[in-house]
């Protein structure tokens, strides 16, 4: 396994964000979703680092080693972080992103930060009557509960109203082993919120969108997300659509199934 190079920028608010860097090519930065800190997009960094490419992965602010000056869970300080992160790789960059990671990247690219070309999987966006959207009062809850330590809560009410898991399935995962690592991160949640934006899809801002997009998809995955993958694609002039079969929304998992679409991409 290849030893990344590891570095920190300084975001606006004085906010240190870690990052690891794979290789010393073209630098395509990776940004993971909910509950994923770099280590998330480690295999993926792997995977696609090569005499061309160098993946960058990073800590979105409050996750492992970087810190966190905002109280207010605005999404614009991810935003001013994803900046920070560019102008220290010299100022232009790919990026890929998975889930609310992906929505990361089309917002950063649609307040025009440089970004030249961008990879999505399964942003996480929502279409109505495709699943039920969450409440308007989703942001304002579970930042509440976040504020007040309730991290079990937290995780509750993100894994049932935001993801629309059933209540008995995360009954489930609270009683397994995963359930702390979740709570482990679960004061990041808001921010995972707060960059949707209402979770419905800007399709207009989406459309005035000039560069190169890959949005993929896994043909197991939710028909609701893969509908909304299509929605990605069809909004973007240009854009192209890939579904990566046998593979669903947990694909960080099985990094080499995105080898050949990103090398292909960004390469």
């Amino acid at each position: 396994m290849r030893t990344p190079r590891r570095g920190s920028v300084s975001s606006a608010d004085r906010t240190t964000i870690a990052f690891d860097r794979y290789g010393d090519g073209r630098s395509v930065i990776l940004i993971g979703g909910a509950y994923n800190d770099r280590s998330a997009m480690a295999g993926v960094a792997e995977a696609i680092s090569s005499g061309s490419l160098a993946a960058v992965t990073y800590d979105r602010r409050g996750r492992g080693a970087s810190t966190n000056n905002d109280s207010e869970f605005e999404s614009e300080r991810e935003l001013d972080d994803l900046s920070a992160m560019i102008e220290a790789l010299g100022g232009s960059v790919g990026v890929f992103g998975h889930s609310s990671g992906a929505v990361l990247g089309l917002e950063a690219a649609m307040q025009r930060l440089p970004i030249d070309r961008l990879a999505v999987y399964e942003p996480s966006y929502m279409i109505a009557g495709t699943r039920p959207l969450p409440p308007d009062d989703l942001d304002e809850r579970l930042s509440a509960l976040v504020r007040q330590g309730r991290r079990d809560d937290a995780v509750v009410l993100f894994s049932t109203d935001a993801v629309g898991l059933p209540a008995a399935v995360v009954k489930g995962m609270r009683a397994g082993p995963v359930w702390g690592r979740l709570t482990a991160l679960a004061h990041t949640l808001p921010y995972d919120l707060a960059v949707h934006h209402g979770y419905r899809l800007p399709t207009a801002r989406l459309a005035e969108l000039r560069l190169p997009l890959l949005a993929l998809d896994g043909s197991e995955s939710f028909p609701w997300i893969r509908t909304t993958v299509r929605a990605v694609a069809q909004a973007i002039p240009g854009a192209r659509h890939l579904t990566l079969e046998g593979k669903d929304h947990s694909v960080l998992q099985h990094p080499e199934a995105l080898r050949s679409a990103l090398v292909e991409f960004f390469g």
